[in-house]
């Protein structure tokens, strides 16, 4: 198996269009989506569309459950934008994705595979966010028994091993390099370029060998959209890679 692994667009057609031209460029058939494809103030119906169009396993993540589930007015500014944008069909294929896809020995899911809320591979304490120690990566995973267990959610790219040889992988953000948030505690997460980001992952004859792939794209178009949609954040996060964080 040779797979492709997209998360978090958050509506960057953009970066989709460039991270699938790339795929394809890899003679890679195998694709699999990881959920939160498009809540945010870019393109949501435009990347829904594009999106509806494939054939390949596509996750439902938190941005997608809170879309279907929350009020307009309850909603956060970018589930907000996204669902005044969306078309009835689009609501549609929202509701028809699942939350986990299993791919023979592969578990897709959004954050871990039992909650689509949770961090995986990072641990948020008051200090920041952390990379995940073997003991609460194990923890995370359960008693899932997928030998590679592919992630999305925190827009970090990482692969890490469980203590019993289970890996994960999250490909990273296609759409959004950057952002804050208060859950649990205040942190940031942060790529450091405006690249687009995804994986491939092969089956090989000892494991999984896993490429994190970064790609340019014309992140000034976003940053553009994002601003004219009165989001500075996102255009900050789009055009450098960090977070715009308002001075206290």
């Amino acid at each position: 198996m040779r797979l492709a692994l997209i998360s978090d667009i958050h509506g960057n057609l953009p970066a989709l269009q460039a991270v699938l031209a790339d795929i394809a460029r890899r003679g890679i058939t195998q694709i699999a989506n990881l959920g939160d494809s498009l809540s945010g103030p870019l393109w949501p119906e435009e990347t829904a569309v594009l999106l509806r169009q494939q054939s390949w396993p596509q996750l439902a993540g938190n941005h997608e459950r809170q879309l279907l589930t929350q009020h307009l007015s309850s909603m956060a500014a970018s589930d907000r934008h996204a669902r005044q944008q969306i078309s009835p069909a689009t609501l549609q294929w929202l509701a028809s994705l699942l939350p986990t896809h299993r791919m023979g020995e592969v578990l897709l899911c959004h954050g871990t595979p039992t909650s689509d809320l949770a961090y995986c591979m990072e641990t948020v304490t008051p200090t920041g966010c952390h990379m995940a120690t073997p003991t609460e990566l194990a923890a995370r995973l359960g008693q899932e028994t997928a030998r590679l267990i592919a992630c999305g959610h925190t827009h970090l790219p990482r692969t890490l091993c469980a203590p019993d040889g289970r890996r994960v992988v999250n490909p990273g953000s296609v759409g959004l390099p950057a952002y804050d948030d208060d859950h649990p505690h205040f942190h940031l997460v942060e790529n450091g370029s405006p690249d687009a980001r995804y994986a491939i992952v092969e089956r090989l004859g000892h494991g999984w060998q896993v490429d994190l792939l970064t790609l340019p794209y014309d992140f000034e178009s976003a940053a553009a959209q994002a601003a004219r949609n009165g989001r500075p954040d996102w255009a900050h996060a789009l055009r450098t890679g960090y977070a715009l964080v308002s001075p206290t």
